[in-house]
């Protein structure tokens, strides 16, 4: 049976419908994941319950995940303060809508995330929390109840999951610290009990470590820091499958083959780091900050498209990536606009399609780079 939308979300899907009725006719002919299937990879994007983002239910962006993904991971609905808002209260309500629609679509899910290791992104509770007499057996408690109630809840029907998210600081790249960690004597010790703990409770399901280090000037002592991270994982024999590599990327100007030239080799000296302790390797939330590109939009869109090419390019060249996941579909329900907007006001064109859902030169960027990929065995 399928789901029955509220009144509100009733208003939403007839303004989407009305502001986009043609979208359908006008979608590419060829799919990013059936693209990305023939080379024995997966594509997808974010997606969002809340229907004044880019949600399932917008009948406009439907049609875009439909279009082009085979994957799902939602935007916000997974995470620690969404789903355990109060001590031993937990609420699945959204993400158990999102998880339903996937599947009736045929599409899989991932799981993002478990633990997101940072003060600002843990629940108010956890931080303000009494550990009492015995805080790290209190903490302890506290994170386990948490992967546990996830992780059983939805059983094999996630296969993926961001287990620990955004543990280093990437100016010093060293571990942050959050009430937990502290309580628990040590953030590795909370990030190995994360892992642990998802691996006893998922056996099967795929387990991540998931952070933002770029191939961008600037990001080096994150990566080394990253790098570390992954080295004690397999020193201390903490279970952990993947890295996930948000790819959050950010042009830096007009020159793009320039940028690129002088990025790609640290870069693939971080990748060959990481696939050679034996990690696979997933791209987690893909968009591109339009930085130093003119206002034009065409010119920019050209940019944007360029810079992401290239860093496909190299970086689906790992065999052992098999996932390419973009953080939305469409310009106009992008994360970027609120969170750094250009100086001169002109609107951001980060996603695969615009504010009016038509493909960019980005998506025919990312199908190229998909098609030129190697192929993967089974």
């Amino acid at each position: 049976m399928g789901l029955m939308p509220t009144r509100r979300e009733t208003v939403a899907l007839l303004a989407a419908a009305a502001f986009c009725p043609r979208l359908a006719s006008a979608a590419p002919a060829r799919g990013l994941d059936a693209i990305a299937r023939a080379k024995g990879m997966r594509f997808g994007s974010a997606v969002s319950a809340n229907p004044r983002t880019g949600s399932f239910t917008n009948p406009a962006y439907a049609t875009l995940l439909r279009t082009d993904c085979g994957l799902l991971v939602a935007e916000n609905e997974m995470k620690w303060q969404h789903v355990g808002p109060a001590p031993g209260r937990f609420d699945f309500a959204a993400f158990d809508r999102m998880l339903a629609w996937s599947e009736q679509n045929g599409m899989a899910m991932r799981g993002h995330n478990l633990l997101w290791q940072r003060r600002k992104w843990m629940p108010a509770w956890v931080e303000a929390h009494d550990f009492g007499a015995r805080p790290a057996t209190e903490a302890a408690r506290i994170l386990v109840e948490h992967i546990e109630a996830v992780t059983r809840r939805y059983g094999t029907r996630i296969q993926s999951y961001d287990v620990v998210n955004e543990a280093v600081t990437p100016e010093t790249g060293a571990l942050e610290e959050t009430a937990l960690s502290q309580a628990m004597g040590g953030t590795e010790a909370t990030i190995d009990l994360a892992f642990r703990t998802a691996r006893a409770s998922a056996p099967r399901a795929e387990l991540v470590y998931n952070d933002y280090m770029s191939w961008e000037p600037g990001n080096a002592t994150h990566r080394a820091g990253v790098l570390r991270l992954l080295e004690g994982f397999r020193r201390r024999g903490t279970p952990v499958d993947a890295l996930g590599i948000q790819s959050h990327l950010v042009t830096s100007g007009p020159d793009t083959h320039k940028s690129i030239l002088a990025q790609q080799d640290a870069w693939r000296r971080f990748l060959d780091a990481v696939t050679a302790m034996g990690y696979r390797l997933l791209v987690t939330e893909l968009d591109v900050r339009d930085n130093g590109l003119p206002v034009e939009a065409k010119a920019r869109d050209r940019g944007v498209a360029d810079y992401a090419r290239a860093y496909l390019d190299v970086t689906l060249s790992y065999p052992r990536l098999r996932d390419v996941v973009a953080w939305g579909m469409t310009d106009r329900f992008s994360w970027i606009e609120g969170f750094e907007p250009r100086a001169d006001k002109a609107p951001r064109r980060p996603c695969p399609y615009d504010a009016q859902y038509r493909a960019k030169p980005l998506r025919e960027a990312i199908a190229v780079a998909l098609a030129e990929a190697p192929q993967r065995t089974a």
